[in-house]
């Protein structure tokens, strides 16, 4: 067995990408080693057509206000992931100016962020929240109008065909972005392996265990089968949907007790010229009552390759697959005695979630687009056609009270001495990746985090602040972070 690894990163996408990039710019001389088991990297969930790209800052995602019993509006949700957000453009930003990433064009692009409802509860509802979020310092230039005139002016495609009678409203924030994160992956990716690292494509993990303290990785090529071993003193399990069978494999105690519910997606695309000119935002509705988060429909401009198309869903539905690339077997393999308890009361509290699933299995093909149409009135089914999205693999995990719970986010896993970290769960994921990965660090490595804190000062600025509490640090944090993305403020 040769020298250990210093960093196994397993799976090639935004997580792994942005982690190793975060550790090669701390210590260069380590040796970093990544991992895929298909022919490229970000072919899971990071490629563009599998997410939808929107650089999650809750501009316009509704999911993230929720109307609260008294009627006001609880911010709360959308303030903590904007922040997030921005600190993943300052990281995106420093890497720029510091010539690792090449013309921030090549992965993010402005595309206003609007979001939109009809019915007078819904108009009601949006109101507040824009009263709510309007004066706050990170939804600076938020708008408000319930005037078709204007409505039709931000998004001209939501209007034509749509009853005069029907109230609507919409908000809008011009300085949205839309994010390429497949491509985002492949620069991250290059800059690692121009300094150092190793890309072993085609490579599947199928075992880590514990050996003379260090980890050992067991392969196998996916063409050929051929078994490869290697030793490395950090792992990380940044493989999507496989992450929580990894880490099961690995023995680590704080694996026990956490699950997964994975939930499969389509969406509807269209790249006919016509149409996508007609469109130049990222649009989001609310989600019907008893559907879960994952669900919020949404009409989105998407920019892949220097071109655009648009995209319009999700429409949910289920297979027990934890990746898209993955096996009929992956729900069933997960089951363990520890979680069991955990998965089958997590499913019995969430009946609302399996009717809505079966509800999306069955419905027709006009049923969907009729979904559309309630965005884009006069939308032509001639004009689109269906895209299979990312697999999403929801969190299950134990809870003193229910059992267990099924939650809609992101969830760190690692080991007590650090060794080993991985990465459950889905959205906000790619757009908040930097925060995510700063907290890994700051978890694994805690010895060592104040003689790398002026290094990540230097890429995070705010590291540690909250831009909240700072109107005037967070004006000059996003004015020069969208100079060096060249986006708008």
């Amino acid at each position: 067995m040769t020298k250990p690894i210093d960093v196994a990163l397993i799976g090639g996408g935004i997580m792994s990408a942005t982690l190793g990039t975060l550790l090669k710019q701390l210590e260069p001389e380590w040796d970093i080693r990544i991992f895929e088991r298909l022919p490229a990297v970000a072919m899971e969930s990071s490629n563009p057509w599998n997410n939808a790209g929107t650089g999650h800052s809750a501009l316009c995602e509704l999911n993230y206000t929720p109307e609260l019993a008294d009627g006001s509006i609880d911010i709360s949700g959308a303030v903590k992931v904007n922040e997030q957000f921005q600190v993943s453009r300052q990281f995106w930003a420093h890497l720029i100016d510091t010539g690792a990433l090449p013309d921030p064009a090549a992965f993010i692009s402005e595309t206003p962020h609007m979001s939109f409802v009809w019915g007078g509860a819904n108009v009601e509802y949006l109101r507040k929240r824009y009263e709510a979020l309007k004066d706050h310092p990170l939804f600076v230039g938020l708008e408000f109008s319930d005037d078709a005139s204007v409505i039709r002016r931000w998004a001209p495609l939501l209007i034509p065909g749509r009853k005069k009678s029907q109230p609507i409203a919409a908000t809008r924030i011009a300085a949205g972005t839309d994010v390429d994160f497949g491509a985002l992956t492949r620069l991250l990716t290059d800059y690692l392996r121009d300094n150092g690292a190793e890309l072993i494509l085609e490579e599947r993990v199928t075992r880590l265990r514990r050996k003379n303290g260090n980890w050992r990785i067991t392969s196998r090529r996916t063409v050929g089968n051929t078994p490869s071993e290697y030793d490395a003193r950090f792992v990380f399990v940044g493989a999507g949907g496989n992450a929580l069978n990894l880490l099961q494999k690995s023995g680590i105690k704080e694996i026990r007790g956490f699950g997964g519910f994975p939930v499969s997606g389509e969406f509807l695309r269209t790249d006919n010229p016509a149409v996508v000119a007609k469109h130049q935002a990222k649009v989001y509705g609310k989600a019907a009552i008893g559907s879960p988060p994952m669900s919020v429909p949404h009409l989105d401009t998407r920019v892949v390759d220097g071109t655009a198309s648009l995209m319009f869903g999700p429409y949910a539905g289920f297979s027990p697959k934890f990746l898209k690339t993955g096996s009929w077997f992956d729900l069933f393999k997960s089951i363990r005695w520890h979680n069991l308890i955990p998965m089958i009361a997590a499913g019995a509290s969430n009946l609302s979630l399996v009717r809505y699933l079966i509800g999306q299995l069955v419905a027709s093909k006009s049923t969907k687009f009729d979904s559309l149409r309630e965005f884009f009135p006069e939308g032509d089914p001639a004009d689109w056609y269906p895209i299979t999205a990312g697999q999403r693999v929801q969190v299950i995990k134990k809870d003193a009270k229910k059992g267990g719970v099924l939650q809609f986010g992101t969830e760190v896993v690692a080991a007590s001495d650090g060794s080993i970290a991985g990465l459950l769960g889905a959205s906000p994921g790619a757009s908040t990746a930097v925060p995510i990965m700063l907290g890994l660090i700051e978890k694994c490595f805690p010895d060592r985090m104040d003689e790398w804190r002026p290094a990540l000062t230097a890429m995070v600025p705010t590291l540690g602040k909250q831009l909240t509490d700072n109107p005037a640090l967070a004006d000059k944090t996003m004015t020069s972070t969208a100079e060096a993305l060249h986006i708008a403020r």
